[in-house]
């Protein structure tokens, strides 16, 4: 079934919100901002997503860690840029919530559907038998260590490729880092020292996956 949008526009002239509205909202057509009356200026239908072929999945086998980040919005997010990189599974370990947590849920839209998931108290013994199992780790981190992450597209990962984000605080368990084949950092160029962690992700993911 075909959904659709309306372009409202808010008539009081102190106003002049322009916002969609999706069929059905509890918004209705009362402004949302200040409360007053609104005219429709488009209506258009939902299309389908666009599925491009250079960004055809390429069969790499990639995972993400995630040690102990506090903010379940963030986990949210992640999960939703994690399936758009074709990453197939997240841990989740230490405080890091689950999607079993509403708010992880209202980030990833579904995500979690798509990438499957395991919770671990532990990401160092995890990591150990991930190593075991052949898995290569790539911690994203500030540290003395780190390349730049534009080396990560340098050579060709081999696969499969697990890529840790740790704590929003904290960072990265130093554990993590010593059992890390690569560490990379997201050069800065404005004055803050580091990304919000879920845009971190997004830029690293990227990277390991193209």
């Amino acid at each position: 079934m075909s959904q659709f949008f309306e372009i409202r526009v808010c008539l009081n002239l102190d106003c002049g919100l322009r916002y969609p509205l999706m069929e059905g909202h509890s918004f209705g057509i009362r402004c949302p901002h200040c409360l007053g009356e609104t005219h429709a200026v488009l209506k258009h239908e939902l299309g389908n997503e666009i599925v491009r072929e250079e960004f055809k999945w390429q069969g790499k086998k990639l995972a993400v860690l995630l040690d102990n980040i506090r903010s379940a919005w963030n986990v949210g997010s992640i999960f939703r840029s994690a399936d758009g990189f074709g990453f197939t599974h997240a841990y989740l370990c230490g405080i890091t919530p689950t999607p079993e947590n509403d708010s992880v849920k209202k980030t990833s839209l579904g995500a979690e559907d798509f990438v499957t998931w395991s919770y671990h108290k532990d990401a160092v013994n995890l990591v150990m038998e991930l190593k075991s199992e052949g898995w290569m780790v790539v911690a994203l981190e500030e540290d003395e260590r780190a390349v730049p992450i534009s080396q990560l597209t340098d050579s060709p990962f081999p696969s499969p490729v697990v890529l840790i984000s740790g704590s929003e605080v904290a960072g990265v368990d130093p554990e993590l880092l010593g059992l890390a084949e690569k560490i990379v950092y997201i050069p800065m160029h404005g004055q803050k020292r580091s990304f919000n962690v879920a845009v971190a992700f997004g830029v690293a993911a990227f990277s390991v996956s193209t």
